[in-house]
C-alpha cells in the first residue's frame, strides 16, 4: 500500500526547485514585470521573507486585484502559457507541463479580496532572483486567517508572522482589513498567545480592543447574527446548511463578489 506523502516541516532549509519549475516562476514574474502589471509575491516565498522559514511548494502565489487578472491571463496566454480560470471568484492557474502559477485575487469564500492597497502596501524585494513585489505581513496575515480547513490550516504560519514582525506591524490596517470578521484575528491571536506566551509582540491596545469586542457580543448577542461556518470550511459544515438548514453565507458572499474574472477570452487548457 503506498504511504501518503509527507507533511511540510518547517525549516530554514531552503526547496529544491525543478529546473523546470523555476523557470517557469521566473518567467511568469518577468513578463508581468516587463509588462507593467500590477501585482505582489505572497504565498511561501512571502512567508520566508517575513519569517525566514522556508517550505517547500508546489506552486508560486501571485496577488492581483480582480481588474487586472483578466488582462494578465491574455498577456500570459499570448506568450504560449496555458491558462485555467479554476474559480471566477479568485483563482486562475498558469501551467507549463506539470508545474504551475496561481494567480490569486482574493479568499476563496470571497470575504476578503485583494485591492491596489495590498500592492501599493508591498515593498521592493528579489525572489529566484527576479526583482518584485512581496506582501506586507499585515495583508499576509489577512489571506491566512481563513484557512482553516480540516486539510489545511494556516494558524501557525500566522504565529510565526505575528512573532517575526508583530512589533513593527500597522495594526489598526490589519483590524481594518479583517473588518467585522475580527473574530477570526482575535482567534488565531489567541492561538499566537498559547504558542509563544512570553512574548510582548500584540500591543496591549489591541488586546483591549478584540477584549472589549468580545465580552460586549458574549454580554449582548445578536439574536439576529447569522451562522457563518460555511465561511470557515463549507464541507465541515454542509450538515448545518444542508439538513439543519441555516444560511449559507459562503454562497452570498461568494454571489456578491464583484468583479469576477472574464472567462470569454480565456482558453481553457487542453485535454
Amino acid at each position: 500500500m503506498p504511504q501518503d506523502k509527507p507533511l511540510p516541516v518547517s525549516s530554514s532549509e531552503p526547496p529544491k526547485f525543478a529546473p523546470e519549475q523555476e523557470n517557469l516562476f521566473r518567467e511568469v514574474m518577468q513578463l508581468l514585470n516587463e509588462q507593467g502589471v500590477p501585482h505582489v509575491i505572497s504565498g511561501a516565498f512571502a512567508l520566508h521573507e517575513h519569517t525566514g522559514i522556508w517550505r517547500d511548494t508546489k506552486d508560486l502565489d501571485i496577488f492581483l486585484t480582480p481588474e487586472q487578472v483578466s488582462p494578465a491571463l491574455d498577456l500570459l496566454e499570448e506568450r504560449g502559457f496555458q491558462t485555467e480560470i479554476c474559480d471566477p471568484v479568485w483563482l486562475c492557474k498558469i501551467r507549463r507541463g506539470d508545474y504551475f502559477v496561481d494567480l490569486i485575487s482574493g479568499m476563496s469564500n470571497a470575504v476578503i479580496r485583494v485591492d491596489q492597497s495590498w500592492i501599493d502596501r508591498s515593498f521592493d524585494s528579489e525572489v529566484l532572483g527576479i526583482p518584485t513585489k512581496v506582501l506586507a505581513p499585515e495583508e499576509l496575515i489577512a489571506s491566512k486567517v481563513f484557512v482553516a480547513f480540516r486539510e489545511r490550516f494556516d494558524g501557525s504560519d500566522i504565529a510565526h508572522i505575528v512573532y517575526a514582525a508583530g512589533t513593527t506591524m500597522d495594526w489598526s490596517r490589519l483590524l481594518s482589513l479583517v473588518g467585522d470578521h475580527w473574530q477570526m484575528l482575535l482567534w488565531s491571536l489567541v492561538l499566537f498567545h498559547y504558542i509563544y506566551p512570553a512574548s510582548t509582540a500584540v500591543p496591549m491596545l489591541i488586546w483591549d480592543e478584540l477584549l472589549t469586542k468580545f465580552r460586549t457580543d458574549l454580554e449582548s448577542p445578536d439574536s439576529e447574527a447569522k451562522f457563518r461556518g460555511s465561511l470557515i470550511d463549507e464541507k465541515m459544515f454542509s450538515i448545518d446548511v444542508l439538513e439543519w438548514k441555516l444560511q449559507n453565507l459562503l454562497d452570498e458572499y461568494r454571489e456578491k463578489a464583484q468583479p469576477k474574472i472574464d472567462v470569454i477570452d480565456v482558453k481553457e487548457p487542453a485535454a
